[in-house]
């Protein structure tokens, strides 16, 4: 049997049939549809859309959205939140609204979250060109501005015939599912053929379950892994974001409290151990505590599970200083595996754990190290209780912020940011409860996540309470989805932090040799010709209740307590805005990120900063480089 519908409309049908199942839980794959329509999409997809809405709803749900790159970052967000198991589609029509994803796209291919992206394109026929926000290319009439997603997708076909799309949502979906590969999968639909009617087999349109595996350790790999950390005195666990994407918190906490090995964190891993676990070490890397990185730096064996081991995690090829330390690599990747030529065991990362116990059953580490990991934690952990209470004055310090809300909020209540310095520092001095506490995208650090992100967390994960912070620059890249949360009731408490500039580039430019250039918010400066004038009059929180939010200032951070506690008892999205001091730094990592300085320069204080980092390039440590096949 057959049915006929538009392309448009078939593939709206078929994505709400699509499910997904691991560990015998299945769940929609798509919770919906986000969208912004033009001529490139309305009369397809946009009534295809509609059509369905008004026939079976509930089916794939539409969401009106402000901005196409903070729709990408909103359904990549609450992919992250539902361990890649769900996510959103995302709809933009030809031009600027399509090229406006590939920003978002890169985000979710880098952090390897699944989204699929639905860009209107240009005719098939031809007859009409170049219509309106075609791009006309010298090389070939097939090249479109979608072509610009190719490079951030791992998986971009353009549908130039209905025949074709079957064969293409099956591929599609294929990827979506697959925890190695996943990422932005963009199906470009040119507005011709989205309105095409053809006749579609009625299977097409059955409930298909994509089971998302566990890959579990090849047997000669296990016993070369476990044989590895057998043979460490001072082994260090890096927890990257495979240990919560695959739900294996409880089996790392299982594997450190029998082996005593500690455990620090990527910023994607952050959460995979209680802060408050004597085992647990926090932050590692260019942005950790200095109880991960004294003890990175001795480390015999480094086990990373489920790592991809970012400069920001090796502190740029720096943080694991002992003489001849090994590495093994758990990971569903097996590129991600073979990296610092290590030992590579491809897997799951809950049946690798599983694995790597049993095979190392009555094997521990030390007495004495387990203590010393514990003793280090500890005084990290007195750091942080100084750095929550340091009492700046006029303005409280970016890290009494961070305490503020971190005791406001509740055990499995979500912290979101993305870019700027709140990122490292929310990474050293966050006290994470909960595994999926923590929501901090720095795979990519896009500024301008942070409120679409916490709009998709919060859509995520409905019963808890969502935190975004956000500095005045990311604020003022993309606050567009503040509507969003307005039109659909969803409850946000965005804290934005002003500081009058790029706080982050501002401190690095200190170690760069361009102190503070191009980094404060000023008025251009007759006498000087710089921007060096006086503090620009921005009122970012009568932005916000332009937009229908609710706001409340804070001068203090005892009245900043109070706003976060009003902020809990509101129904909607509310911003709490504070000013900070962006020169008071969070206490110190320890540990380096290689940005290169001027090789010459007539400035003193790029001369001075060139000695400095020459100085740090010498520490770097040659494990970069991969095995020989």
């Amino acid at each position: 049997m057959t049915v006929r519908l538009t392309v448009a409309q078939a593939l709206v049908r078929f994505l709400a049939a699509q499910r997904s199942e691991r560990d015998g839980t299945t769940r929609k794959l798509f919770a919906g549809c986000f969208g912004i329509f033009g001529h490139g999409n309305l009369a397809g997809l946009g009534q295809a859309l509609m059509e369905a809405e008004l026939t079976a709803p509930g089916s794939l749900r539409y969401h009106q959205a402000r901005n196409e790159q903070a729709m990408v970052h909103a359904a990549a967000a609450f992919a992250r939140m539902r361990d890649r198991l769900e996510t959103w589609a995302c709809t933009s029509s030809v031009g600027p609204g399509a090229t406006n994803m590939v920003t978002g796209a890169a985000l979710a291919t880098i952090n390897r979250l699944p989204v699929l992206l639905l860009p209107g394109d240009v005719f098939a026929t031809r007859v009409a060109r170049p219509v309106l926000q075609e791009l006309e290319h010298p090389i070939g009439y097939d090249v479109s501005v979608n072509d610009a997603l190719r490079p951030v997708s791992v998986f971009f076909d353009r549908i130039t015939r209905p025949e074709q799309l079957a064969s293409s949502l099956l591929a599609a979906m294929r990827v979506l599912t697959d925890p190695a590969r996943t990422g932005a999968v963009t199906l470009a639909l040119p507005q011709d053929v989205q309105t095409e009617a053809f006749d579609w087999p009625d299977e097409l349109f059955a409930e298909r379950v994509w089971h998302v595996p566990r890959p579990v350790p090849e047997p000669a790999a296990l016993a070369r892994a476990a044989a590895v950390i057998r043979s460490a005195a001072r082994p260090l666990i890096v927890a990257g974001g495979g240990v919560i994407y695959s739900g294996a918190t409880a089996q790392l906490q299982a594997f450190a409290e029998a082996t005593g090995v500690p455990v620090a964190e990527t910023q994607a891993g952050k959460g995979s151990l209680r802060y408050d676990h004597p085992l647990a070490l926090g932050a590692i890397g260019a942005t950790g505590t200095t109880a991960a990185n004294r003890i990175a730096r001795e480390a015999d064996v480094v086990i990373g599970i489920g790592t991809r081991y970012s400069d920001f995690t090796t502190a740029s090829q720096t943080a694991f200083a002992g003489p001849g330390v090994a590495f093994v690599n758990v990971n569903v990747a097996a590129p991600d595996a073979a990296k610092l030529a290590g030992t590579a065991l491809v897997a799951d990362a809950r049946q690798a754990l599983t694995a790597l116990g049993a095979e190392l059953a009555g094997w521990s580490v030390p007495d004495g190290y387990r203590e010393l990991a514990g003793r280090l934690a500890a005084e990290w952990d007195q750091t942080v209780t100084r750095a929550y209470a340091i009492g700046n004055q006029p303005h409280p310090a970016q890290s009494e912020v961070i305490g503020a809300v971190n005791e406001a909020a509740g055990p499995r209540d979500v912290v979101v940011c993305a870019a700027g310095s709140m990122p490292g520092d929310l990474h050293k001095l966050w006290r994470t409860r909960d595994p999926k506490g923590y929501h901090v995208e720095y795979g990519y650090s896009c500024m301008g996540y942070e409120i679409a992100g916490g709009l998709g967390v919060k859509l995520a994960a409905p019963d808890r309470e969502v935190f975004v912070l956000v500095g005045d620059g990311s604020y003022l890249m993309m606050a567009q989805e503040l509507v969003t949360a307005v039109a659909e009731g969803v409850k946000l408490i965005v804290v934005l932090v002003q500081n009058h500039g790029f706080a982050s580039i501002g401190a690095l430019s200190e170690t760069v040799g361009a102190p503070r250039f191009g980094t404060w918010y000023r008025y251009r400066n007759p006498a000087t010709g710089r921007l060096d004038g006086g503090v620009l009059p921005v009122d970012l929180a009568a932005n916000a209740e332009s937009l229908g939010v609710r706001a409340l200032r804070a001068q203090t951070i005892a009245q900043f307590r109070a706003a976060l506690a009003a902020a809990r008892q509101e129904s909607g999205p509310v911003l709490v805005h504070i000013e900070t001091d962006p020169l008071v730094p969070a206490p110190a990592s320890e540990s380096w990120w290689d940005v290169p300085v001027a090789e010459v320069s007539g400035l003193e204080a790029t001369q001075q900063a060139r000695k400095d980092y020459q100085a740090a390039k010498a520490a770097q440590a040659g494990y970069h480089f991969p095995a020989a096949e």
